[in-house]
């Protein structure tokens, strides 16, 4: 794989009882489904590195060679070799039962430190000008709330606060919960989205349809929960699908896919040519926070950082242009 390459987004190895097992072992720990697709992609990958062996017969030694293939000959990024490493941590351990106790001493693949893109408030202005619909709904909040793409996506009818103008994040990085903003300027047209979604619900109930995903184990202890309106998606796909593991008929939300080229399409049209995408409004929510004078705990707790070192990476990006300092050229 090149650089920052992903495995394929619907990879799905040929069916065996041992990656079998993994999937089970992933699914009971409710595991994200990308997560589920990166570490059966890097375990099949590493098997098939190794002459297709049972990973029972490979140990830290094979590990060790496989990382270091990935960072010499295939030249991926740092972060796409801690995910192959996580993995295989994760078979070992969880699925095969047999730590790798000893540190992994492979080649390490170089981490590029760089500072996140900003958009000015001018620009994500005139993107949000050249969108319209739900995505421009859901690109607004995004920037508005500093939520990632997926939390947004995911974002459920109850998490919506409109009398305390606060929205509750959840299923988000880490498993961790929090609460963030809820932009006065969103409330009509979140009322109007919520005005479309219940009634495609209704539709979906009449036709004996109308469950949603659960998260974690709540299907089994609310059985009735997964028809309620609450649990619902703010941003419910057009069409019904059948979910891949549990084979049920329902409604998913809205596939990340559409927003990104959404993104990508209003920042042609607005001549905007940074190297931005969705995710570069949370960066751009953070810093312009900061320019507005609030603390850096603020935006930690905002944003949902377990340690104030990453928010600290907007401070640089305030201070790149060393704004305080004459240009020669301009002397």
């Amino acid at each position: 794989m090149a650089n920052d390459d992903k495995p394929p987004k619907f990879y799905s190895p040929k069916t065996s009882p041992f990656l079998n097992s993994v999937r089970e072992a992933i699914r009971v720990r409710h595991l994200a489904r990308s997560t589920e697709q990166s570490y059966l992609y890097y375990i099949t990958d590493y098997i098939r590195f190794h002459g297709r062996k049972h990973p029972r017969e490979l140990g830290l030694e094979e590990v060790r060679a496989y990382l270091t293939d990935l960072a010499v000959n295939q030249n991926v990024s740092a972060s796409t070799q801690n995910v192959a490493l996580s993995a295989l941590l994760f078979l070992y351990k969880t699925v095969l039962e047999n730590p790798l106790l000893e540190n992994i001493e492979a080649i390490r693949a170089k981490r590029t430190k760089y500072l996140p893109t900003v958009l000015t408030r001018e620009e994500v202005q005139a993107i949000l000008a050249h969108t319209d619909g739900v995505h421009h709904l859901i690109l607004s909040l995004l920037y508005g709330t500093g939520m990632r793409l997926m939390e947004g996506l995911r974002l459920r009818v109850k998490d919506i606060d409109f009398a305390r103008g606060e929205i509750t994040v959840r299923e988000a990085k880490g498993n961790r919960e929090r609460k963030t903003m809820l932009p006065a300027k969103l409330v009509d047209g979140l009322h109007r989205q919520l005005e479309y979604a219940k009634a495609l619900h209704d539709l979906d109930l009449a036709e004996g349809y109308g469950e949603v995903e659960m998260p974690n184990a709540l299907a089994h202890k609310y059985p009735s929960a997964a028809t309620s309106w609450a649990w619902q998606y703010v941003f419910p796909a057009a069409q019904r699908s059948r979910d891949p593991r549990t084979g049920r008929i329902g409604r998913h939300h809205i596939l990340e896919d559409g927003v990104q080229r959404a993104m990508k399409k209003a920042m042609r049209a607005a001549t905007i040519y940074k190297h931005a995408s969705v995710h570069t409004l949370r960066h751009s929510f953070a810093t312009h926070l900061l320019e507005l004078g609030y603390d850096i705990r603020t935006v930690q707790e905002l944003l949902g950082h377990k340690d104030v070192k990453t928010t600290m990476v907007y401070t640089h990006v305030l201070n790149r242009c060393a704004r305080g300092v004459r240009r020669p050229l301009d002397s």
